[in-house]
């Protein structure tokens, strides 16, 4: 059996339904829609929405995860009446916010719909924030100051690419490059660049299709007291005599 046939025999006997009942009301043959339970066939995508609609989850869960781990009511509501991420709630209904750490964020691409992962992860809450999602990541590098390697970004969930907010600073998961830190601006093509606040590094260019989740800037923590940089003349003398040693290293190679 596959995920996609275990979970909808899941979902249907969780509430009680028949086969026809649920065919019926996805206007479907009850045969057709048995040989999705058999794994006999695939649901087209057309069908596949509707069964996210109807059973009130969305495609990605249903597809890869074993929905019989996840406390339905610990998940966020979206629109259409779907549910897509697995969240942590306090006494009072509050959401916590999962931390990715460093070590975590390797495994991110791989986890990010898992339920049994983002159970793993740290939680903090943040009483300023408030009406929606929130996740923290890590900032690596040194491109988007003042942001550096001691800073976490906690952004908010977006449902939509629509809802990027031109030239503002998002987290993105994408397929090639794991989770960025960028600021965002249109293409006008479907595709969207992504700029450093830092002019030394070059903006490039991420298709749509190429983009799993946007997490809006909200707030960002650092773990480290700011140190203002060294430019007294000894350090940037220091720092030319690196560079032409280097250099002198290379043409030698």
């Amino acid at each position: 059996m596959s995920i996609l046939s275990e979970n909808l025999r899941y979902l249907r006997a969780q509430r009680g339904l028949s086969q026809q009942r649920v065919a019926d009301d996805l206007i479907l043959t009850r045969a057709r829609y048995s040989k999705y339970e058999e794994a006999a066939a695939e649901p087209p995508l057309e069908v596949l929405l509707r069964i996210s609609r109807y059973f009130q989850i969305s495609i990605d869960l249903i597809l890869s995860v074993d929905v019989r781990k996840i406390p339905t009511g610990d998940l966020l509501k979206l629109e259409n009446n779907r549910v897509l991420l697995p969240i942590k709630v306090d006494g009072d209904g509050e959401s916590y916010i999962e931390v990715v750490t460093q070590k975590a964020k390797a495994g991110y691409l791989d986890g990010y719909a898992d339920p049994e992962y983002i159970e793993r992860l740290e939680h903090i809450t943040l009483p300023f924030l408030r009406n929606g999602k929130f996740r923290a990541f890590p900032v690596g590098g040194d491109s988007m100051p003042p942001h550096r390697d001691s800073s976490m970004i906690v952004g908010r969930y977006l449902e939509s690419l629509n809802e990027i907010a031109e030239g503002r600073t998002h987290v993105l998961l994408t397929r090639n490059d794991g989770v960025v830190y960028k600021r965002v601006k249109r293409n006008g093509d479907g595709s969207f660049m992504l700029y450093s606040n830092d002019d030394f590094y070059k903006p490039y260019e991420i298709k749509s299709e190429d983009i799993i989740e946007v997490w809006a800037y909200a707030a960002s923590i650092e773990t480290e007291e700011f140190e203002p940089d060294d430019l007294s003349p000894e350090s940037v003398k220091e720092m030319f005599m690196e560079l032409k040693r280097e250099i002198a290293d290379i043409k030698r190679k």
